[in-house]
C-alpha cells in the first residue's frame, strides 16, 4: 500500500514539477483518490490535485476558477499529513498565500514549487525525472498552447498516448 503510494505521489510529482502537466497532475491523483477516499491522506490527496487545478486555470487566465481551487486546497493542505507525505506544509502554505495575493492583483502567473522533506522521495523523482529525459523545476512554458490548454479535447488526444509510453 505504502509503494503504491509512492509510486502516485511520485507520479504527480513528475508531473507537477518536470512537465508542468497540471492538468495529468490531477488525472494521476484523482485515481489514487478515489482509490482511497477511506484514508486518513484522502483530503491531503485531494487538495494536492485542487493545487494542480488551480495552478492549471491561473496559468489560462482563469483567475476566479484559481481563487476557488487555490482556497480549497489551503484548507486541506494545512496539515502535518502533508509533511508525512513527504512535502513541506508550511513552506506550501506560504506560497499559496503568496498566489492567492498575486492573482487578486492580476500579477503575471508562476509557477508553486513543491518542496520535498523526504530525501527518498527526492531522489526517486528527480532519478526518474532524468531516466524520462525531462528537467525538473523548469517555469510553465507559456507560449506551449498544447500544455496550458490541455483540456481541449484536441490538445488531450495529441499528448496522451505519449504519456502511456
Amino acid at each position: 500500500m505504502i509503494e503504491q503510494r509512492i509510486d502516485y505521489l511520485t507520479r504527480y510529482l513528475i508531473q507537477y514539477h518536470a512537465v508542468r502537466d497540471y492538468f495529468e497532475c490531477h488525472e494521476v491523483l484523482e485515481e489514487y483518490w478515489k482509490q482511497q477516499r477511506q484514508s486518513s491522506y484522502a483530503h491531503v490527496y485531494q487538495g494536492l490535485i485542487q493545487l494542480a487545478v488551480a495552478q492549471y486555470h491561473e496559468r489560462r487566465g482563469n483567475y476566479s476558477g484559481a481563487i476557488k481551487l487555490y482556497k480549497a486546497a489551503q484548507l486541506k493542505l494545512n496539515t502535518l499529513l502533508l509533511n508525512e507525505l513527504g512535502i513541506d506544509s508550511i513552506d506550501l502554505q506560504e506560497q499559496l498565500s503568496e498566489r492567492l495575493q498575486a492573482v487578486t492583483l492580476g500579477l503575471a502567473f508562476e509557477d508553486i514549487d513543491l518542496w520535498i522533506i523526504d530525501q527518498e522521495l527526492l531522489h526517486r523523482c528527480l532519478s526518474q525525472t532524468k531516466q524520462m529525459g525531462l528537467v525538473w523545476g523548469e517555469a510553465s512554458d507559456l507560449s506551449n498552447h498544447r500544455l496550458v490548454h490541455r483540456h481541449l479535447k484536441q490538445y488531450r488526444s495529441e499528448i496522451e498516448p505519449a504519456l502511456k509510453s
